[in-house]
This record gives C-alpha cells, structure tokens and sequence, in this order.
C-alpha cells in the first residue's frame, strides 16, 4: 500500500504557526484523497482537514478559519498549514488517505502548543 511518512511537528508557542507535510512513496499519489488527522492524549482520533484528487477541500470546525490543506501532486506531497494555533490544537498529527480505508497508521508528527 501507499507509504505516507510526516514531519514538520514541533514546540510553537499560542499564536503562533507550523506547517506539517505528508511525503508519498509511489506515483499514484494524485489517484488519492488525502486527509490530516490528530490525535491528543486520551482523545480519538478526528479528522482535521482533508484534501481531494482535485484539490478540493474540507475542514473540521475546530481548524476551520486557521488552518489550510494543500497538495502537490508533482511532488508527492500534502501539507497543513496551522497559524493561530491554540493549546488544544496539541495532538500527534498524521497523514493517510481519506477515508482511511486501511485504518493504517504511520508515527505522525508531534504538535505542541504551550507558552
């Protein structure tokens, strides 16, 4: 199956924003709908945004107005954008196809917001 691997994550500040991407292996990347997922302690898993075939896009209400989902079809790649990031926003965020249809997890990325 695809192989989806994160990065990006790290320590920000309330306010602030960090950009997470998502980099597919294989060439069939554009074949796919793409969604951003987190998870924070003690807390399911949700979907946060998510992105189509052809580009278009959806978002959780939570993130609505702050954060943005992209891809690059050329490149293999989808990424998040986070900007007014919130404490809550703290959570291990992941990349996979939308609908996850194989409940296949990769390692994430680690988001942290805190002063």
């Amino acid at each position: 199956q695809v192989q989806l691997v994160e990065s990006g994550g790290g320590l920000v500040q309330p306010g602030g924003s960090l950009r997470v991407s998502c980099a597919a292996s294989g060439n069939i990347f554009s074949n796919y709908h793409m969604g951003w997922y987190r998870q924070a302690p003690g807390k399911q898993r949700e979907l946060a945004a998510y992105i189509t075939r052809d580009g278009s896009t959806a978002y959780a209400d939570p993130v609505k107005g702050r954060f943005t989902i992209s891809r690059d079809n050329a490149k293999n790649t989808v990424s998040l954008q986070m900007n007014s990031l919130k404490p809550e926003d703290t959570a291990v965020y992941y990349c996979n196809l939308y609908p996850p249809v194989f409940d296949s997890w990769g390692r994430g990325t680690q988001v942290t917001v805190s002063s």
